[in-house]
């Protein structure tokens, strides 16, 4: 496997020891009209390996719609989503998956996941201004989860710290199915003036290739194929595949390239992820129809001995490769000079179409570079589906057959124990949520981060959001609700949804049942979207999180990462209760409904039920009544039903000014199900008392049922006029246990 040169021959077998099928190897061999060296055979195996060419899934992405008002680019025409944010400013994100390096290595996998991210955004232009994430573990109890759960925390805050990003929001799950397959996606956004953007092209013969950043070393080396494939007890072998990161490094190069684009000489960049600097090369080359010719002796080297297709894999990380005008490279080195950073002139573009790679004055690789790229040569597959036995299984679920418990402010504080319920205050202390220059925009508690948008009264609401159990459950509904509970958390703090970019994970797409999963969250999502009028920007496919040893994968996880606009700081809405007094309600249908709940599943022990209910047209008309009632000014506080039921969202809105609230159940509905079950498309809003009329007439404009259910008030709970303790017994139980459980204490 250490072969070399352009006229090395290759084989079937090595095509398959590098993760290609026999009809690739046949169809390469046609593209160059001749067999492959080893080094080429290498680059069209993390080209075409489904993280970089998404050959299992492209058929059912370009389903996903793209279009929409304040779109400035569509999905796959940049490095990351573009949307228009108003006052001549646009809002550049995007989240992607680190799962498989992160699961061996957890400190670097998470670090340099978010290095990567951050660079997908100032690549082109943007500052990154807040960072999100979604993390997915196993069973907390156990000591791998813990250790992973450590190494993933401790990388991604010592990355964003030290890069100066605040982490600003996120969500944790933990579940026995991500128990060897651990979900890290990581989530950037970042802001930029509108016509400011820089584009992945390489156009002008005859101009310069440059790269900048760190020297490229033996780490990540077939990284993409490393993440195409499903995880085993021998995957540890591939830690050479998980990349080292430095984020002063990467604070380095994040300056340095806002400067060399404002100077006017750079015509395209990108940086180097998935595949290094073949897939930039190659990308680069393609989008303008061109050639690159490129040097390797030239690329700043770790070590010595690094063969061709080692440089041309490595995914070593903070480096950027650069297209610069003819005539004007030494404005651009000067920059480089300045920020201390290592560069070199690699090559430069051609005419020829072809990515062509030397190395000691030999030529080792000649590709036609549409041929490496999604939408030219990669291939592209239709994979068969079929509906999984354990689907119809879920409709047995009949409510009548759990009987109510006798204790249920056992179940209250059960719940506020979870760790999928519970504070994640032991996580996100370790991340600076106030580091840079743009800060949270409040201190108020709300159900989507805010951030501020400096120079203007407006703020962006930004959310990650997926209950992975309602995708398995039902795929398409599961994945539906993941993106209305994105749209409903900026809702209710205030904001306009604007548009989402996802990270779809799922198990090995060759299995039936897994590309069932795929394609139904594929349309669960589509439907969602144009309802709500939330385009897809990009996004990230990780296939292939599933264990070879049992078989095993992961519950479908679609994870929507969404940017909303709030066009006045006044509307930012708080989930907090504010006074003592002020009236609660309940926006949304009551329903006799505890489906794939946390507390059916956790405190029950009843793991197979179907999606909680859910109606897309009630949603929309949900959101569009809270909208309008935040922008009368009556709303004091306002939070979403989800994870825990109505009884978890009410001692949510308590904690934070310690308040309690005296509450009636609705007799027509089971108590267990009204108070913990999580029927969707519920919020729950406050008032003071001369706002009462108004919100009710604005809820029955726009036909959403609206419920009193009592007062906010000291700090007592009473539910039904029975005592359920004080609001801070509750606070301390759901703000020690996540801690608790790392340290064994339960």
């Amino acid at each position: 496997m250490e072969q070399t040169g352009i006229h090395q021959e290759t084989t079937l077998e090595t095509a398959v020891e590098l993760g290609l099928l026999p009809e690739e190897f046949e169809k390469i061999k046609e593209i160059l009209g001749r067999n492959p060296n080893f080094t080429e055979l290498s680059v069209f195996s993390v080209m075409w390996s489904e993280h970089c060419s998404y050959k299992n899934s492209i058929l059912w992405l370009k389903k996903l719609p793209k279009e929409g008002p304040m779109m400035l680019a569509e999905a796959g025409e940049e490095n990351a989503g573009l949307v228009d944010i108003g006052d001549g400013l646009a809002c550049c994100f995007k989240i992607e998956s680190h799962n498989h390096p992160s699961a061996i290595e957890p400190y670097q996998g998470a670090a340099t996941g978010v290095g990567g991210i951050n660079r997908d955004i100032f690549s082109m232009g943007a500052r990154p201004i807040a960072q999100l994430n979604s993390l997915r573990f196993g069973n907390i109890d156990t000591d791998r989860t813990k250790w992973l759960l450590k190494g993933v925390v401790k990388g991604i805050g010592d990355y964003g710290n030290s890069f100066g990003i605040p982490t600003v929001g996120g969500e944790v799950y933990f579940d026995d199915c991500y128990e060897t397959n651990i979900l890290v996606n990581a989530m950037s956004v970042g802001i930029v003036e509108v016509g400011k953007t820089i584009s992945a092209v390489a156009d002008g013969v005859g101009n310069s290739v440059y790269i900048f950043g760190s020297r490229t070393g033996k780490d990540g080396i077939h990284g993409a194929a490393f993440a195409s494939k499903d995880i085993s007890e021998e995957s540890v072998q591939d830690l050479p595949s998980v990349q080292v990161g430095d984020p002063f490094w990467e604070k380095l190069i994040l300056e340095a390239t806002m400067e060399i684009i404002e100077t006017g000489a750079v015509v395209g960049l990108q940086d180097m992820g998935a595949a290094g600097i073949t897939c930039s090369t190659a990308e680069m080359s393609a989008k303008s129809g061109t050639g690159m010719h490129i040097d390797l002796d030239r690329v700043p080297l770790r070590q010595d001995d690094m063969k061709d297709w080692e440089i041309l894999l490595s995914e070593s990380q903070e480096r950027m490769l650069a297209v610069i005008e003819k005539g004007r490279e030494k404005e651009i080195e000067k920059v480089l000079e300045k920020w201390d950073l290592l560069f070199s002139r690699i090559g430069e573009v051609t005419d020829s179409g072809n990515v062509e790679y030397y190395m000691n004055g030999e030529i080792r690789s000649r590709i036609p570079a549409e041929s490496l790229v999604l939408g030219g040569g990669a291939p592209v597959y239709e994979r068969e589906w079929v509906e999984p036995e354990y689907y119809r299984e879920l409709d047995a679920f009949d409510i009548d057959d759990v009987s109510q418990p006798q204790d249920l402010r056992k179940v209250a504080m059960f719940l506020c124990a979870e760790p999928n319920i519970a504070s994640k205050k032991w996580i996100y202390k370790q991340y600076d949520s106030m580091v840079g220059t743009v800060n949270q925009s409040t201190n108020r508690k709300s159900d989507a981060a805010i951030v501020d948008i400096k120079g203007t009264n407006r703020s962006l609401a930004l959310t990650v959001d997926c209950n992975s159990r309602y995708v398995q459950a039902d795929p398409e509904k599961g994945t539906s609700i993941a993106v209305a509970e994105a749209a409903r958390n900026i809702v209710v703090s205030g904001g306009i949804p604007s548009a989402i970019t996802n990270c779809l994970n799922f198990g090995n797409p060759y299995d039936k049942t897994v590309y069932w999963q795929f394609k139904g969250a594929i349309m669960g999502m589509k439907a969602a979207c144009e309802k709500f009028g939330t385009p897809v920007t990009g996004g990230n496919v990780s296939f292939y999180n599933q264990s070879t040893e049992d078989g095993k994968a992961v519950f479908p996880t679609p994870t929507i990462g969404m940017v909303g606009v709030i066009e006045d700081k006044k509307y930012i809405t708080s989930m907090s209760f504010q006074n003592e007094g002020d009236h609660i309600y309940l926006l949304g249908r009551d329903i006799v409904d505890i489906n794939s709940s946390q507390y059916l599943v956790k405190y029950r022990g009843v793991t197979k039920s179907p999606c909680p209910y859910f109606n897309l047209d009630e949603e929309l008309k949900l959101q569009e009544a809270v909208t309008e009632i935040i922008r009368t000014g009556i709303v004091r506080s306002a939070h979403d039903v989800s994870e825990g039921g109505l009884f978890i969202t009410l001692v949510e809105s308590a904690f934070e000014n310690e308040f309690g609230f005296d509450i009636r159940t609705n007799k027509e509905i089971r108590t267990d199900a009204f108070l913990y079950g999580e029927s969707q498309s519920r919020v729950v809003i406050t008032v003071s008392n001369g706002d009462e009329k108004r919100l009710i007439d604005l809820c029955k404009k726009h036909h959403v049922p609206v419920n009193k259910l009592g007062i906010v008030a000291t700090n007592a709970i009473e539910i039904n006029d029975e005592d359920w303790g004080n609001v801070c017994d509750y606070k301390k139980v759901y703000e020690n246990a996540l801690e608790n459980r790392i340290k064994g204490i339960k």
